[in-house]
């Protein structure tokens, strides 16, 4: 595999390569943390876009494997990431176990099935850097290679996002694949939460130690994945059920009453747009059949 050749970029070692001093190597700047589950085919090209960008300063990657039974985790090591396993299932958990062991000032979410343009982390700095009150800066995300309505579906809701921090200065959303916050102010992740627990929640928490700032001009690039099951499953399934309702139930009761969605691997695409389709031809057979029977006579009928 091409991902776990010795060419892979060293991310650690190129982000610690001059600092090193008789006192040891400085600690960085800036942590990543990414959480993954089953991501080889995704996790490659997540961390050479890191390997890519044009931050001079120092940064530790941080790979939290969360019971992968692939070779995420050493794909992840050939490209010199730091792996660290949490045998509890769940986002939370995951992002609980590698942001305690980052190092970093400051500390970045994302996903493993994310890329990033090249200034994503000098931008996260230079806001951070010029922005001394700020707890934390998020960012909107894109689908890469969704269906139609994908496009908009992010316009929609980070331009929303963005019309309300722009007036009222809070930031009611944010995209895990793009929160970078103070590792000082940080209080940890609500492990009791599931879907919503690492973005919400995490807000929440991070709101009350100061500004939490959003830059619509800084956007992460994600797999479409997440939308292979269509514009209904994603609106009420994932929506609604599993991230709002879910969200507010778990926090509600204060333990994971509601599950997480199901997690949709590359492996799963081909069957989640079979059952998208088959739910298509469905509903459009049966919107059919109800038009040919109201436009039918009676006596017909």
């Amino acid at each position: 595999m091409a991902a776990t050749s010795h060419s892979a970029p060293d991310l650690n070692a190129q982000a610690a390569g001059s600092e090193a001093s008789v006192a040891g190597p400085r600690p960085p700047r800036i942590s990543v943390v990414i959480p993954a589950l089953d991501e080889q085919a995704t996790i490659a090209d997540c961390l050479s876009s890191l390997a890519r960008q044009d931050y001079d300063g120092r940064v530790e990657v941080i790979v939290v494997d969360n019971g992968s039974s692939d070779s995420t985790a050493e794909i992840a090591r050939a490209y010199g990431a730091k792996v660290i396993s949490e045998s509890v299932r769940g986002v939370c958990h995951a992002r609980q176990r590698g942001t305690a062991a980052a190092t970093g000032e400051i500390v970045v979410s994302s996903d493993a099935d994310t890329t990033f343009p090249p200034t994503w982390l000098s931008q996260i700095d230079a806001t951070m850097t010029g922005r001394p009150d700020l707890v934390a800066t998020c960012g909107p995300c894109s689908f890469v290679d969704g269906p139609w309505w994908g496009a908009p579906y992010t316009k929609v809701l980070f331009g929303m996002t963005s019309w309300i921090y722009r007036r009222t200065g809070r930031v009611l959303y944010a995209s895990a694949t793009n929160i970078a916050f103070r590792r000082r102010l940080w209080t940890g992740y609500d492990t009791t939460l599931t879907q919503g627990g690492d973005e919400l929640g995490l807000l929440r928490s991070l709101r009350r130690h100061g500004p939490v700032h959003f830059d619509s001009d800084r956007t992460t690039l994600t797999s479409s994945r997440r939308l292979e099951r269509g514009l209904m499953y994603n609106v009420f399934v994932t929506c609604l059920f599993f991230y709002l309702l879910a969200y507010n139930v778990n926090r509600l009761v204060g333990r994971p009453l509601v599950g997480t969605a199901p997690a949709i691997r590359p492996d799963g695409v081909a069957a989640a747009r079979f059952h998208r389709r088959r739910s298509t031809l469905v509903t459009a057979g049966a919107a059919l059949f109800a038009m040919l029977w109201w436009l039918a006579p009676v006596d017909v009928i």
